[in-house]
């Protein structure tokens, strides 16, 4: 079968290259892809928020099957215009992708199923915030209700930060933004937990941690993810019974009683304190750097995983893992998540050598006159599999520098907690 991909990030790369491993494939086309998932399929230059252009695309290269890897056009309700117009997709529909659309209306979902998750008020104006932080202690943390590409959280320690960001986003700091969430900080350690959903049942489909601070040991301001790491060991099989019965299924049997099933990738960013994982966020989507760990642990066919969640059919299928542990770490743009230099020149990578347990994902890159370019402010994902996390750190960061990318940096401590557990136990 012909199928398309959507996206141009790492994400998509690593999607791009599992769905290159299934023999149920033909052709892959991507909308608009990297240099990276030029290798294995055709990069098509497509607006992917203008719906009627896609469709155009997607039936002139008669694509049997399209999978949305970005946030964005799920929330804009892509899936439903595909399925309206007979095309088979794989992503939650518009409603379903409220979850992550709307802090708000998530915040509504734990509230009416009684979900753990902070304590917190959706302000409107600044008299709201005025309100909360009466009665509440800082930090707080003021969440924008809609997508802000990774920058609409702030952390917060004084009442002067809060009024002020709260001010920028009331005055439309984010298009997609007229009203915030303002909730308490909960201290604990983070963990991203993933299932796939049809609508009859769910799947496991791996943990990882993602680090969102730019620089080491979690300082810095936050960015869309600097490396992560796959399995991730804080969330035991105690803490995974809670995460179901208290997080996921309340979720999805919401979901249900509105008569919109979720299909999909779920992913669930927890905040795990004293033994309680607490809902920090949803995502609609496989998240990014995380999915860049969790695919490459994939031994499953990829296809075979995403048709028979369009089919209904996930009770029937097996997902097979490596036992493996797998790490990346971004290679970004000086500047990150600040202002960067775009169409930096990087030399050699379309011949640097790998072996079979390293890969090197494109995030932001293009190919221009033959050359590999930069295109963004995460560039390269590289990753490796291992035995354990120090050695394939060490092994990750030794790749990094044979790169040798003088107009880059990385941090050099993805994976600093669990490595240091590691460590302790060992003595």
């Amino acid at each position: 079968m012909n199928i398309g991909l959507i996206g141009s990030g790492g994400r998509e790369h690593a999607l791009c290259k599992k769905i290159n491993d299934s023999n149920l494939v033909k052709k892959i086309f991507c909308f608009p892809g990297n240099a990276g998932t030029s290798k294995y399929a055709k990069n098509i230059n497509v607006d992917i928020l203008n719906f009627n252009k896609l469709l155009n695309e997607i039936k002139n290269y008669k694509i049997d099957l399209i999978i949305i890897g970005p946030e964005e056009p799920l929330v804009r309700g892509l899936v439903d215009f595909l399925e309206k117009n007979k095309i088979k997709v794989f992503g939650p529909n518009k409603y379903a992708a409220k979850l992550e659309g709307s802090k708000a209306f998530m915040k509504k979902v734990c509230k009416i199923k009684n979900i753990p998750t902070a304590s917190f008020k959706i302000c409107k104006n600044i008299i709201d915030v005025k309100f909360f932080l009466k009665k509440n202690k800082l930090p707080l943390v003021v969440k924008a209700d809609g997508l802000a590409a990774g920058k609409g959280v702030s952390i917060c320690k004084t009442r002067d930060e809060i009024i002020k960001i709260s001010k920028e986003i009331f005055k439309g700091k984010f298009k997609s933004s007229k009203s915030l969430v303002l909730e308490e900080f909960l201290d604990g350690e983070e963990a991203s937990y993933f299932i796939l959903a049809d609508k009859k049942t769910f799947k496991f489909f791996g943990t990882a941690q993602d680090h969102k601070r730019a620089y080491e040991f979690d300082k810095g301001p936050n960015t869309g993810g600097m490396g992560a790491y796959s399995p991730a060991p804080i969330v035991s099989k105690n803490i995974e019974k809670k995460i179901l019965n208290k997080i996921v299924k309340p979720t999805l049997n919401f979901l249900k009683t509105k008569n919109k099933h979720y299909k999909g990738f779920l992913y669930v960013g927890l905040m795990i304190k004293k033994n309680e994982p607490y809902l920090i966020e949803f995502n609609i989507r496989m998240g990014d750097p995380e999915c860049q760990v969790i695919m490459p642990r994939l031994k499953t066919d990829f296809v075979k995983v995403v048709n028979s969640c369009i089919e209904n059919k996930l009770e029937n299928l097996n997902l097979s893992w490596k036992k493996e542990k797998c790490m990346t770490i971004v290679l970004c743009s000086k500047g990150y998540p600040g202002s960067y230099k775009k169409n930096k020149i990087l030399n050699g990578l379309d011949k640097f050598k790998t072996k079979s347990n390293e890969i090197i994902f494109h995030a932001g890159t293009k190919i221009k006159n033959n050359k590999i370019l930069s295109n963004g402010g995460r560039v390269l994902n590289i990753t490796s599999l291992g035995r354990n996390f120090s050695s394939i750190r060490k092994n990750i960061i030794r790749i990094i520098r044979r790169i040798n990318w003088k107009a880059g940096f990385y941090r050099k401590d993805i994976g600093w907690k669990v490595i240091k557990k590691n460590a302790h136990y060992r003595r």
